[in-house]
């Protein structure tokens, strides 16, 4: 099974895929780590120095790949990856099982604050310009996260336990 997560920076995506693949046996991969390893530049560095543009275009072929393999394996998508280029298509593909993990307002600003200087598009923010943008995001990005197979609330649950409630929807 293709094991997809998906949701807003900060949801725990790479995390709780780290520990879910562990746990299943399976690789696991976040499409940020291979955009960077096919680009050879950083998440940070292609935004500045090749804009979003192409950054989203690289994103969607790499996807591509990714939902085309035969191998089982646990995926961490970036945030705005099922907003673009019909990603979320994609994840309605035979035998991927996507997860949003849905995260409040509250726990993403809390979890990003600190975090600004390594998201490229939070950069500028302070906490009340953070908590505008992240709810302007979630409203423009609703429709896509709710094209997963599932939805996974992660707001004060621990990794195992988040795990574990992933774990009873594949059976």
């Amino acid at each position: 099974m293709k094991i997809v997560l998906l949701g807003y920076m900060g949801c725990g995506k790479s995390v709780i895929g780290a520990f879910l693949a562990k746990k299943l046996q399976v690789p696991f991969y976040d499409l940020d780590h291979e955009i960077e390893k096919s680009t050879q530049i950083s998440i940070t560095e292609l935004f500045q120095s090749k804009g979003e543009l192409y950054f989203r275009k690289k994103e969607n072929e790499i996807l591509k790949v990714f939902v085309e393999k035969q191998e089982d394996f646990v995926l961490s998508l970036g945030g705005g990856t099922p907003c673009y280029y019909n990603n979320h298509e994609l994840l309605q593909h035979e035998g991927v099982f996507s997860i949003y993990l849905k995260a409040s307002v509250d726990t993403l600003v809390s979890r990003l604050i600190n975090e600004k200087d390594q998201r490229p598009l939070l950069h500028n923010q302070d906490e009340v310009s953070l908590k505008d943008f992240i709810n302007k995001h979630l409203f423009d990005r609703n429709f896509y996260y709710h094209q997963a197979t599932k939805v996974v609330v992660v707001d004060n649950k621990s990794v195992e336990q988040l795990v574990s409630e992933i774990e009873s929807l594949l059976n």
